[in-house]
């Protein structure tokens, strides 16, 4: 798959006069090779020439790792006393004149070091073909993702039996990140979030210690890495009786949610499913408390490619992996989202996350 991918960008170089293409961010050299690590702040770099055998220059330290991950066998090393910039440079293809870069990735700092190294004419950005490529997920990449998924699901299930009055929302994050080790997860795919009582209405609220308190929402978001890819639920429960705002609100969300699910297929755009689901929550009477899109592309990244708001006339392609999460955040009041992973099929879209999600009640 890896040799594949090379090969595509191979053809990009052909389309565009690209002479090389140096891949910077450590995401995409696990993409294209299958290595995965993390150089902190050294230099980490794969070098494809047009027509050329790839070439990765990894920290000296990383070199065995490399020889036993890569697809690519070329593998060069650096030393901490050494100036990677300088060996990058010995690498370059003789005359490079138009050179492909990842100019989301790099620094200035770092676009200098390379471009005095490099001496190439000009630079252009690969982000696009990178993020094509991206987009579509293989049989392999849509498998992790599934393992991802039941991995946090399972997490879920163990952070809600915990739930008692006067636990405070840290001790479920704390208990939440502790099953995502045990249950074989590489660490949480972003900072795992539990909001309970009015905080729920805040979208990205920060947990503390808030104790859980009856007659309240408590809303979990969290996902987990896995095998190099990310998954990513919204569950909001009911701790003991709730009112009836409360759960009027729970209801419009769901029927967003289940909207925008049904309406989600090949050849319909992201705006179409944003505005669905928003029209939707309009007619409960909740309309400007849904103030966020309605969800994210997902994969080697908790955001990618696509962006899934009202402005978006992309179309759903099969392979895509995206997020739909409407909510509605009333202040002083409280919030639900719910929140699901989904693949684009050719007739329909395949729900990775099978949590329940009819208003449940729990910590009695």
């Amino acid at each position: 798959m890896t040799t594949s991918r090379i090969d595509k960008l191979q053809s990009y170089m052909d389309a565009h006069n690209l002479d090389a293409i140096l891949i910077t961010s450590p995401r995409h050299v696990y993409y294209l090779t299958g290595f995965a690590t993390n150089p902190h702040e050294r230099f980490l770099g794969l070098l494809l020439p047009r027509g050329a055998e790839a070439k990765l220059l990894v920290p000296a330290l990383d070199y065995e790792a490399a020889q036993a991950a890569s697809s690519v066998t070329s593998i060069l090393t650096h030393s901490d006393t050494d100036n990677a910039y300088e060996i990058l440079g010995q690498l370059m293809p003789s005359g490079i004149r138009h050179l492909g870069v990842e100019k989301e990735d790099l620094s200035v700092l770092r676009f200098e070091a390379i471009s005095a190294a490099v001496s190439a004419e000009s630079y252009s950005d690969i982000g696009l073909p990178l993020r094509e490529m991206r987009a579509i997920k293989s049989p392999e990449e849509v498998a992790r993702m599934k393992h991802a998924v039941r991995i946090v699901e399972d997490v879920l299930r163990a952070g809600v039996a915990k739930v008692r009055p006067g636990v405070t929302e840290i001790e479920l994050v704390a208990e939440l990140e502790f099953q995502m080790k045990k249950l074989g997860a590489q660490g949480p795919s972003f900072d795992t979030m539990v909001l309970a009582g009015i905080k729920s209405a805040l979208p990205h609220g920060t947990p503390d210690h808030t104790k859980i308190a009856e007659g309240e929402l408590l809303l979990f978001d969290l996902g987990v890495y896995a095998d190099g890819y990310a998954s990513d639920i919204t569950r909001t429960f009911a701790v003991g009786e709730i009112s009836e705002e409360l759960q009027n609100i729970y209801a419009a969300v769901l029927n967003a949610n289940l909207l925008a699910i049904e309406a989600a297929r090949e050849g319909v755009t992201f705006g179409s499913l944003d505005r669905t689901a928003r029209e939707s929550i309009e007619a409960a009477g909740y309309g400007p408390y849904f103030n966020h899109r309605l969800g994210h592309g997902l994969g080697m990244d908790i955001h990618e490619y696509p962006s899934v708001h009202g402005r978006n006339e992309d179309l759903l392609r099969a392979g895509m992996v995206f997020t739909i999460e409407p909510g509605i955040y009333v202040p002083a009041v409280g919030g639900v989202r719910i929140e699901d992973d989904v693949l684009v099929m050719p007739d329909g879209v395949d729900v990775l996350t099978s949590y329940p999600k009819q208003l449940t009640v729990i910590g009695s």
